[in-house]
């Protein structure tokens, strides 16, 4: 397996992204990406967070850029219409995703990195992370087709590929795949401990996502699984070349973020979900004890050990500048 830890150090953005002490280095802000244009929809559920189509898109990026944040990361929001059972929207070079993908870079070279969604959940009209076969989440029909988006993606631009399926050997197939595309310098960040969780909601409302039928039982971690689950999927990830390690979600699991800091030698980046973002919005009072409450959120992943919060706080705690 090709470990590559030049991938964290490509370019200038990377590096301040990982490696600086600055709260706001470490912030990335979560996009809805949709077809069409001029498109500006609010989310239900989530204050602040749109779906946006890619031309109002990259007018968000650039004013959240110019007070800071470098940092995105993008999830196709595919129209019902172009869903199927093989998720074939999602590798589709295309689609309003990769042209977002392209366009941001276009404009803003390597000063922004940009990470992208690789799932099948957001294109397969049954809803599932895989792809199904009676009934049943199968996994390596399912890689086969996650090594698919996360090549498109890379060639697209993406600096990183996420992987957030939790199939079974996706981050080393998803690897060789990179490397077999000529891809090698595109990171890979792998959803390595993320729970099978009830704070993911707003999100799944925001993506239309939802499973038509089931859970995500199988393949998402069980809550009330111990460390040693956490360390197994951390390490799998680590050795197979994840140059990423990601703990999903964040605040239940501040201690899984701790141990998981302490066990890997990559990056760990937690995920503020979209249940934990509406907890906050929702039970606001007055300005300060708002900023207050996000910024305590905020440190203790940072206290935690996490080099990277992904966070629909971003773009709040960037433009008010309550974080330097």
């Amino acid at each position: 397996m090709n470990i590559r830890p030049r991938i964290n150090r490509w370019t200038a953005a990377r590096r301040q992204l990982l490696f600086s002490d600055r709260m706001l280095d470490s912030l990335v802000q979560p996009h809805f990406v949709v077809e069409g244009e001029g498109i500006d929809d609010p989310i239900h559920g989530m204050p602040g967070i749109h779906q946006q189509s890619v031309d109002v898109l990259l007018k968000t990026i650039e004013e959240d850029a110019a007070h800071g944040l470098r940092a995105v990361m993008l999830f196709g929001v595919v129209h019902a219409d172009a869903k199927d059972a093989e998720a074939s929207e999602a590798h589709n070079a295309g689609s309003h995703l990769h042209r977002a993908i392209t366009e941001i870079k276009a404009v803003h070279g390597d000063s922004i990195v940009v990470m992208t969604d690789v799932c099948l959940c957001t294109a397969t009209d049954h809803g599932h992370c895989g792809l199904v076969h009676e009934g049943e989440v199968v996994n390596d029909a399912s890689v086969d087709v996650l090594c698919k988006i996360a090549v498109s993606h890379a060639l697209a631009g993406a600096d990183y590929v996420c992987a957030s399926d939790m199939m079974d050997g996706r981050v080393s197939a998803i690897r060789s795949s990179l490397e077999a595309a000529g891809a090698s310098s595109t990171g890979l960040l792998s959803y390595s401990v993320k729970y099978a969780s009830s704070f993911y909601g707003p999100f799944r409302h925001a993506a239309q996502s939802s499973p038509e039928f089931g859970d995500r039982a199988t393949h998402q971690m069980d809550p009330r699984s111990g460390y040693e689950e956490a360390m197994l999927e951390a390490n799998l990830d680590e050795s197979e070349g994840a140059d990423i390690i990601m703990v999903k979600p964040g605040l239940p699991y501040l201690d899984v973020v701790r141990k998981i800091a302490d066990t890997v030698v990559r990056p760990v980046a937690v995920y503020n979900v979209s249940g934990e973002y509406a907890m906050v919005m929702n039970t606001r009072s007055d300005d300060d004890s708002h900023r207050a409450m996000v910024l305590e959120v905020l440190t203790a992943f940072k206290r935690a050990g996490a080099s990277v919060i992904v966070t629909y706080h971003a773009r709040e705690a960037a433009r008010k500048k309550w974080i330097a």
